[in-house]
């Protein structure tokens, strides 16, 4: 794979802010990359640019991007993306750190270059490398329907405590269950009497957590989907204590534990992200002990506990603290350690949820990471632009697969 030019530029994500792209011309096209950017981040993420900011990392990246020019890479598997990383690693040790954000704006440019190298799509890439070439199983949509905490501006001075109210079908085609979602996300909008949107395309409210519970119980009863939470306990955790500001309360690690067992079993919840403090492992193993004890066979989330870091991880599966985990590739900032990630959730039957951040770009490799490690769900929102091309392109590839199979059938 022969580099004739790399080229760094801005763009902007949805929230208007700048981000990282990256531009490769090999002799097999141009192919791009940019970075999605988290406004809910866990303590234990990479950071995104370097510490004196976006402007010196893009500084940086121009000066690097200067010396790939001409160079030949022979990469033909995901481990390969090493002799890239001995160059960012040589040239941080010079001028620092260049942050997660970079590093994914680039790697995922090579990689998107090394698979047309190879003459393969870049699930498919990834899809040969790690599952042996297997035919993959779609993943299934969780869509963000309703928004309260930090992705949200207060409505008459409220919103609800819990992050995001999911929407999570279960149906034999990737396509199918988006429109449902969608269909489900117009009703959630007539029930709600809602007018704006946050940071992901999500339905804005005043209600507290509970009645938007109610809210999303009748939109799912309505289209037979599941329920899911992203309660991201964290942004109101403080010194030891659940702070709940739109139905004023205070909750203990013991009291929040019961409350989310709670909830589980009223609203028959499936999926619960974040239900307790990022660092509060054993927090985390309590609600899962709790949950299993239930009809719903529910997922335990981890997204700020586990950061996609294959450490945090190793000790969350110890601990038995979750069940399911978020992957997340700019909060680590290393393809590598992704693959590692997802070696130990195979290996431990977690399953996987690949999600898009509340920063997204038109980008849509999140999409073929996806698919190609064989997450069960790709986290991607359910309406805006910079959502739906990453939804498009799971639906192209279903389509492609159902093309070939089509085609051998004959």
């Amino acid at each position: 794979m022969f580099i004739k030019e790399a080229i760094p530029s801005y763009v902007k994500n949805s929230r208007g802010r700048r981000s990282i792209q990256i531009k490769l011309v090999t002799y097999e096209g141009r192919f791009s990359a940019s970075a999605p950017s988290g406004k809910s981040t866990g303590k234990s993420e990479v950071a995104c640019y370097n510490s004196r900011g976006i402007e010196y990392s893009m500084r940086m990246l121009k000066i690097f991007c200067k010396k790939l020019k001409d160079k030949n890479f022979i990469i033909k598997r995901i481990d390969d993306i090493k002799q890239l990383n001995v160059l960012m690693d040589k040239f941080e040790k010079r001028y620092g750190k260049f942050g997660g954000n970079v590093y994914f704006a680039i790697e995922a440019a090579f990689l998107k270059a090394a698979s047309a190298d190879t003459g393969r799509e870049l699930w498919k890439f990834i899809n040969d490398d790690i599952n042996k070439g297997r035919k993959p199983k779609m993943p299934m949509p969780v869509g963000n329907c309703i928004g309260g905490g930090l992705h949200s501006k207060k409505i008459k001075n409220r919103r609800p405590d819990f992050q995001e109210f999911l929407l999570i079908p279960k149906e034999k085609t990737y396509a199918r269950a988006v429109t449902l979602n969608l269909r489900a996300y117009e009703y959630a909008r007539k029930l709600l009497k809602a007018r704006s949107k946050n940071d992901e395309s999500a339905w804005m409210t005043p209600k507290t957590n509970e009645e938007v519970l109610e809210i999303i119980r009748k939109v799912a009863d309505k289209y037979k989907l599941r329920i899911g939470l992203d309660i991201a306990a964290s942004a109101f955790y403080d010194k030891k204590y659940y702070e709940y500001k739109n139905k004023k309360l205070t909750r203990d690690k013991v009291d929040q534990a019961d409350y989310i067992e709670q909830i589980v079993k009223k609203f028959k919840i499936f999926y619960v992200e974040d239900p307790m403090d990022e660092n509060d492992f054993g927090g985390f193993t309590e609600v899962l002990n709790a949950v299993s004890k239930n009809k719903t066979k529910s997922l335990i989330v981890g997204d700020d506990l586990t950061t996609t870091n294959p450490r945090r991880v190793e000790r969350a599966i110890k601990a038995k603290s979750i069940n399911a985990m978020i992957i997340k590739v700019n909060q680590i900032g290393s393809i590598l350690k992704v693959k590692k990630v997802v070696e130990l959730c195979q290996k431990k039957n977690i399953t996987m949820i690949f999600s898009h951040r509340s920063g997204e770009t038109f980008d849509d490799t999140l999409a073929d990471y996806c698919v190609g490690f064989g997450g069960q769900f790709m986290k991607s929102g359910i309406y805006g632009k910079e959502r739906l091309i990453k939804i498009k392109r799971v639906i192209d590839i279903e389509k492609s697969l159902k093309n070939l199979q089509h085609c051998r059938s004959k």
